[in-house]
């Protein structure tokens, strides 16, 4: 079975987008997140599904029902670039084992730094190793 996932990239990319992550849910179901520096629109995602239908085919990769759509204001931090980009922005942040007796974490994105997230929480420095990070998603502005 082929790495969806790295065969969409450079695809997506040569579109002018970004993929955040992808999705393989039951009924052959595939759901796919992507993201532009300017933000995403329907247009865009009517495009990458019309572009993608048609390379799949092609390509002859199994799939029932395609879903292409924006990562949301909530958007996921995936990869370690996605730390550095969205430095300074407000992140919620699971942890796989508890750090201070705390699961979650809430605080401004400061650096990823040689493996270690750098946040601060109510004024605090604190550091994460990115292992010990379950999942990461930007916190939007109330």
């Amino acid at each position: 079975m082929m790495d969806l996932p790295a065969r969409l990239e450079p695809v997506l990319a040569g579109l002018g987008y970004e993929l955040v992550m992808l999705e393989r849910a039951g009924r052959g179901l595939v759901r796919i997140f992507i993201d532009k520096p300017d933000g995403i629109t329907i247009k865009d995602c009517v495009a990458v599904s019309n572009h993608l239908t048609h390379l799949f085919t092609v390509e002859n990769i199994e799939y029932e029902r395609l879903e292409v759509s924006s990562p949301g204001l909530d958007r996921p931090l995936v990869k370690p670039q996605d730390y550095t980009r969205f430095a300074g922005e407000m992140v919620t942040l699971k942890l796989r084992v508890p750090l201070d007796n705390r699961r979650k974490l809430v605080g401004q994105l400061v650096a990823l730094d040689d493996g270690t997230v750098k946040l601060a929480v109510d004024g605090k420095a604190v550091s994460v190793d990115l292992r010990n990070v379950d999942s990461a998603r930007l916190k939007p502005a109330v």
